[in-house]
């Protein structure tokens, strides 16, 4: 799709869109208050017998609700997991959320160490009658990996008033859009392993961070979509863990490289804590910036991204990070030897991202960008050089020095951006 095709589509979703969404601000006003509703949980199991389970910790709520109010029980992308409210009265399904995990990536390791916990945060706009929220978590191959049951009463007195960071961090507006859209997409930037010393250098960052992402289209012109702010939430001490170099520190949100012990996958494993900081600046996207010059990084849909911030490709991989937590983009290179990622993505089943697909032959997923002669299909993708099949023979998904985004991964990339703000 040429530029001028894309630019009246866009001009057409976004008038749809907008058309749409003074009903779906009227609908939103009638189920649900403008405020926020967290849910904490753990999720357990083994994954060399890939069993799992989700336990509720701890139900909030905090005023304001900063994400979609329209479109509430739809997705342009599927998702490994999906979170479900539904409302008690009538039966009705009034939100849906798709989410992936750390866990489930885990449990595709294989690993025999033993089982695990791990936490999870999900944010939904508060009901305002009885409401039943429920996860439904899958493996790889779309099977059921676990289900859990929460029943949310808005009236219950044990549901918190979600609490402050300790700290009370001050927010910096980086940037700002002037779009009328509403709600637009508030996006947080988070310091990882910055002292309260470390606070201006932390901005800089953060500043570079929204400059390297609305370089790129279709995050460039789309921008006025977009509200980025700093919290300036301090760590205890400088830098974060990297196992490699024997180095551990106590970070604010325990970020360690080494994942799965591939040294450059970059987590971190207080999503509670993180979630905090992400509900105190009033956002519903993460963007952590870690204080490290260690080449590395990590991205999951709809929890966050988390990427260096002192290397010299640190705008290059912030910008595929942020791919993956906002549009659910898949890693489009490959490995030679993918004999530890064989059920990342196995080859027998249609992976969920809009960006890469099983099938070795047309019609594909993007057809009609293959039709019109914006996309082709190059096997080699989701780690494996062979079973597996890309939309580009670059983007910005494959390699560090893929200029931009390939044609899918930007449709995509602008199909959540119109979903957010209706």
């Amino acid at each position: 799709m040429n530029r001028t095709a894309r630019i009246l589509l866009l001009v057409v979703l976004t008038a749809v869109c907008r058309q749409g969404a003074r009903c779906a601000g009227a609908d939103f006003a009638e189920r649900f208050t403008d405020s926020t509703l967290r849910i904490d949980y753990v999720l357990t199991g083994r994954a060399d017998s890939v069993q799992a389970a989700a336990a509720l910790r701890a139900v909030q709520c905090s005023p304001g609700w900063y994400g979609r109010r329209g479109a509430l029980t739809d997705s342009p992308v599927e998702g490994q997991s999906t979170l479900t409210l539904t409302d008690d009265a009538t039966g009705d399904t009034i939100y849906t959320l798709p989410f992936s995990t750390l866990f489930q990536e885990w449990l595709a390791t294989g690993d025999t160490v033993g089982p695990r916990a791990m936490e999870g945060s999900l944010l939904m706009p508060r009901p305002r009658r009885k409401a039943h929220a429920r996860l439904h978590l899958r493996d790889n191959r779309r099977r059921t990996l676990a289900r859990a049951d929460f029943p949310i009463d808005p009236a219950d007195v044990l549901i918190a008033a979600a609490p402050l960071p300790s700290d009370a961090a001050p927010r910096h507006r980086l940037f700002e859009g002037d779009s009328t859209s509403s709600p637009k997409i508030r996006v947080a930037l988070l310091p990882e392993g910055y002292t309260r010393a470390e606070m201006d250098l932390f901005l800089e960052d953060a500043r570079r961070a929204v400059d390297a992402i609305l370089s790129h289209e279709p995050f460039a012109s789309m921008a006025d979509r977009f509200d980025f702010i700093a919290l300036a939430a301090p760590s205890v001490r400088s830098g974060v863990s990297v196992p490699a170099q024997g180095l551990w520190t106590d970070s604010r949100y325990g970020s360690h490289f080494s994942t799965f012990y591939s040294d450059r996958y970059l987590t971190a494993p207080r999503v509670w804590r993180i979630c905090d900081d992400l509900v105190a600046a009033g956002c519903q996207h993460a963007i952590i910036l870690a204080n490290t010059d260690t080449y590395g990084g990590g991205g999951i849909l709809n929890m966050y991204t988390l990427t260096a911030a002192h290397h010299p490709k640190f705008s290059q991989v912030i910008v595929h990070e942020f791919g993956h937590s906002f549009a659910g983009l898949a890693d489009e290179y490959f490995y030679d030897d993918t004999d530890a990622l064989d059920e990342t993505y196995p080859t027998d089943t249609e992976p969920w991202e809009p960006n890469i697909t099983a099938r070795g032959e047309e019609p594909v997923k993007w057809q009609p960008l293959i039709d019109a002669g914006a996309a082709t299909l190059v096997e080699g993708a989701g780690y494996r050089p062979r079973g597996l099949y890309r939309p580009a023979h670059d983007c910005r998904m494959r390699s560090n020095t893929a200029p931009e985004f390939c044609a899918v991964c930007r449709q995509a990339i602008e199909r959540m951006i119109l979903f957010l703000t209706q």
